[in-house]
């Protein structure tokens, strides 16, 4: 024997064990066709556990057996049968909850997880899923709230019996039309069933816009982390850097230093160029002082003629000149010089000021009259980074030493002073544990940035559920406004006439006591004088006795 329960989430079949459970299928077949089950919640949904149902109160406290109908208060439960042992060891296995000393009443579940022994001994099988695991699935995916309650609900909208071996009881009515929502489906604080869940509610099209571009920007983010082309996802490249190509090979950088020069101070102009030949390679980049200057020269600059190019000006989006310490560890920044520069102070930082001092005297005096290559230079932390990735600089020219010999030994001498050598190994002391120290450095970073989990880059199902956690409290509370509002107006409306009642009701009582004090007057006058005449009489009687006792 089979009954489809149609659900607000899809429609779920049932196969109803009638040789092993007859009393208890013969209960659950009549509720179904007593439509008892329509519009009932699905108030109880466990992740691969169970979700509970039947209960037309939604509380798990309440619903009864068809023998009540039948027999009266005293059978709201039935007993169930015993034998023979059935288990839930599949997905989709029917249950009739317990209420105690094996007694079931209207309350039944759906498992959906698997091998769940822990309810074998207490609780009754009595059917199982055939069709609609799909639909088992959504419910065990349903985000539900701190009392396992799902935050939209799920309805059972109707039962359908496709064939019943028991005779009907004479004592029941069967409905042809499942019955009418009452107001308490209405009135719920949680979300309807067939209510939609808008993320868009409330939103003009620009901004909705602008919240799917931010979607796609991590998106790509991520990928170019996962591939390796980006350190951080959420690093974002200067603001007051501008990316301009299809320069014309001609172009140098003074010219376009001197071109962009009136949107604001720059700080540095380069036109990218090939290590081997020195050509250009179409693109530079250019570096503003303030970020407005180069918005300004972002919106005047573009599909502007020089040297008979049209140049392309945007934004830059390369991040090469921030280089990251590792996972939670923040970025460093670099000037053109490769030298680490202080974020607080904005100058260029070293560990020891002294050797970089002597390095560039030293460097000065020994590459006079020669080109001096950006891009080969090394600074204390690793060696200097450009705003293009493929950029290349001109070869480096070998330094000649000739001339400068006597220049050379002196500034040997000054670094002795500053860098003594040990007398045994002759080897410079300060400098080798300097070395030693740059070296753990370089290998701590690379350690940190290859130990970055996978997991953080995906992000996994459980983040998913918990944004849509966060969006339907969001909802629940917007609702909840609404029904307090509502609330608050009805309980006005109705505290105003309890008011008004409670007036006319003083009123009459007044007019009552009035009333009454009138007539207690009117009655009083009588009283009165039936009282003075009577007292008139006793004296006279006694004025009689005292004179007979006289005589």
């Amino acid at each position: 024997m089979s009954v489809v329960i149609e659900t607000t989430v899809g429609d779920i079949t049932l196969d109803l064990f009638t040789d092993a459970r007859p009393r208890t299928c013969m209960n659950f077949l009549k509720l179904c066709k007593m439509k008892y089950y329509n519009l009932n919640l699905i108030f109880s949904v466990e992740r691969n556990f169970i979700a509970q149902m039947g209960d037309p109160s939604a509380t798990g406290r309440g619903g009864e057996c068809v023998f009540q109908k039948m027999f009266g208060e005293q059978a709201r439960f039935y007993e169930g049968e015993k034998l023979p042992l059935l288990k839930h060891t599949q997905i989709g296995t029917v249950s009739m909850v317990s209420c105690g000393s094996h007694l079931f009443g209207s309350q039944f579940f759906i498992t959906l997880g698997e091998n769940l022994d822990s309810l074998d001994a207490e609780h009754l099988v009595f059917g199982q899923v055939v069709e609609g695991l799909e639909v088992i699935c959504k419910l065990n995916q349903t985000l539900t709230d701190e009392k396992n309650r799902p935050y939209q609900d799920i309805r059972i909208s109707h039962t359908v019996v496709l064939e019943d071996p028991y005779p009907d009881p004479k004592d029941i009515e069967f409905p042809d039309e499942s019955p009418k929502p009452t107001r308490e489906v209405f009135e719920s604080d949680y979300i309807a069933a067939d209510e939609t869940i808008d993320d868009t509610e409330g939103k003009t099209m620009v901004e909705i816009r602008e919240e799917i571009e931010e979607r796609e920007a991590k998106a790509r983010a991520t990928i170019l982390e996962m591939v390796g082309d980006l350190p951080d996802a959420e690093m974002a490249p200067p603001e007051n850097v501008l990316f301009v190509c299809k320069l014309n090979p001609v172009t140098t950088s003074e010219d376009l230093e001197i071109i962009f020069s009136r949107f604001g101070k720059i700080k540095s102009c380069e036109v990218i160029r090939d290590k081997l030949t020195n050509n250009s390679l179409h693109y530079a980049f250019i570096e503003f002082n303030e970020t407005k200057s180069c918005e300004d020269a972002y919106f005047k600059m573009d599909n502007v003629l020089i040297d008979d190019r049209r140049i392309h000006v945007d934004f830059s989006q390369s991040v090469s000149k921030i280089k990251w310490r590792g996972k939670g560890r923040g970025v460093e920044f670099f000037d053109d010089s490769g030298r680490k520069i202080d974020e607080k102070k904005g100058q260029s930082f070293d560990l020891n000021k002294e050797y970089s001092n002597q390095s560039k005297n030293r460097n000065r005096n020994n590459t006079k009259g020669q080109y001096w290559n950006r891009d080969s230079r090394q600074s204390d932390h690793g060696r200097s980074q450009v705003w293009g990735r493929n950029a290349r600089s001109p070869p480096q020219k070998q330094q000649s030493w000739e001339g400068n010999s006597s220049q050379h030994h002196r500034d040997r001498h000054d670094e002795a002073k500053h860098f003594p050598r040990d007398e045994k190994n002759g080897r410079n002391v300060h400098k080798d544990n300097w070395r030693m120290e740059r070296d753990k450095r370089h290998e701590t970073a690379k350690r940190s940035h290859n130990e970055v989990d996978d997991s953080d880059d995906v992000p996994s199902d459980e983040e998913a559920r918990e944004k849509m956690l966060k969006h339907l409290k969001k909802s629940l509370k917007k609702k909840k406004k609404k029904n307090k509002k509502y609330s608050s107006d009805s309980d006005a409306d109705s505290s105003e006439t309890e008011k008004k009642k409670k007036k006319n009701k003083k009123k009459k009582k007044k007019k009552k006591n009035s009333d009454s004090e009138k007539d207690s007057d009117s009655d009083s006058e009588p009283k009165k004088k039936c009282k003075k005449s009577k007292k008139k009489k006793k004296k006279k009687k006694k004025e009689s006795s005292t004179s007979d006792s006289s005589d």
